[in-house]
């Protein structure tokens, strides 16, 4: 089991203590808006976990990365408890296949939905109250 801490440091300020042992600030008050709000850190999460999978499994496609960027957007629920509702990846990515031409546009797909349907944690997390659409842009 891991464990992480939270505590609190005024106001709607904490700091966040990773199992891994890394310190995060959160601010909850959106208008002093001193650190992220953990809802905006779900987005970055969900970012980070589907750019890892997509990263490894181009790699092993011998698709050749130059740069990659994830944009995340959101809306949230109007009741309580505010949960993500509609979320919105869009992946653009830079790169070349192994003889030097452009990024395979199967090979970018698949590897997006194998992090969708098999490998990312978070989407699989956020997907149980959100509905999640996934769109590319390969890029020269």
């Amino acid at each position: 089991m891991q464990t992480a801490t939270v505590r609190w440091t005024g106001k709607e300020t904490f700091r966040g203590n990773t199992p891994s042992g890394h310190h995060v600030p959160f601010d909850s008050d959106r208008n002093s808006n001193s650190a992220p709000g953990p809802m905006e850190m779900l987005l970055v999460a969900l970012g980070a976990c589907t750019a890892t999978d997509v990263i490894s499994i181009l790699a092993k496609k011998r698709q050749r990365l130059k740069s990659v960027e994830i944009e995340i957007s959101g809306e949230r629920a109007s009741s309580p408890p505010r949960v993500w509702a509609k979320l919105e990846i869009v992946y653009r990515l830079r790169g070349h296949n192994a003889s030097g031409g452009p990024l395979d546009e199967k090979a970018v797909r698949d590897a997006i939905a194998l992090s969708k349907d098999k490998y990312c944690s978070v989407s699989a997390t956020l997907a149980e109250t959100a509905s999640i659409a996934f769109r590319h842009e390969i890029l020269s």
